[in-house]
């Protein structure tokens, strides 16, 4: 079992202090190419859940049995794997989905995060605790996407969940949510340099958010240290 602790060290190590999109900047590729919506940046974030999780389970399973000079191309195979497990699933029951992200679901076997939790973190430990660090680490990039996604889409159209559809079906095109109505539009922030300056102000906010949060941390230090015994 895992403890209360070993959870919140993990949760907090892949989803802020170690987050692979705003600090490790691992992934950057499908990150900024694909967080132009709500949609392609959540569909992208969910597969790579998937292979995080499942790939730290299947590394650390096998942790014991590979020989440490071909450890990488077998991780590699792991992943490749299971890469191809989603990339078929998603041509069979979300086609058009499937083709907006295209040569992006395959590039997850490259991914640097993907690989360097394997083998930093799930060759090491428990597959249950390699596992949810896998699971969370694909966590903090999926919310870094959608975050990014969600402010290119409402700055360059207006709305959020634009393309459910493609997902989901013709059914979920009322699901689509205008935000700002008669929008014109803004076309910078839908093409890659609003990616770029979309990642840099997420990037920004978060550092200045742990200044902020160590800066009062020394101060209540050195007020606990002034009071009087």
């Amino acid at each position: 079992m895992i403890s209360k602790q070993e959870f919140s060290a993990l949760a907090h190590n892949g989803l802020w202090k170690q987050n692979p999109g705003v600090v490790q900047l691992l992934g950057l590729c499908p990150l900024l190419a694909i967080s132009n919506n709500v949609v392609n940046a959540l569909s992208l974030g969910l597969a790579t859940v998937f292979v995080m999780a499942a790939s730290s389970l299947a590394v650390s399973g096998v942790r014991n049995f590979v020989p440490h000079e071909i450890r990488i191309p077998v991780f590699i195979l792991i992943i490749a794997a299971l890469v191809t497990i989603i990339d078929l699933a998603l041509n069979a029951f979300a086609h058009p989905l499937y083709l907006v992200l295209g040569i992006f679901i395959p590039l997850i076997t490259t991914n640097c995060i993907v690989l360097a939790r394997a083998d930093a973190y799930a060759s090491k430990n428990h597959p249950l605790l390699s596992t949810l660090d896998g699971a969370l680490m694909g966590l903090g990039l999926t919310l870094v996407l959608v975050v990014l996604g969600a402010a290119r889409e409402l700055a360059g159209q207006g709305t959020l969940l634009s393309g459910i559809d493609l997902a989901l079906g013709p059914a979920a095109k009322g699901w689509v949510i205008t935000v700002l109505p008669d929008y014109k539009g803004f076309l910078l922030a839908i093409l890659p340099p609003g990616a770029f300056i979309g990642l840099g102000l997420l990037i920004a906010a978060r550092n200045w958010l742990d200044q902020r949060a160590q800066r009062r941390a020394q101060q209540a230090a050195r007020s606990a240290v002034a009071q009087p015994a």
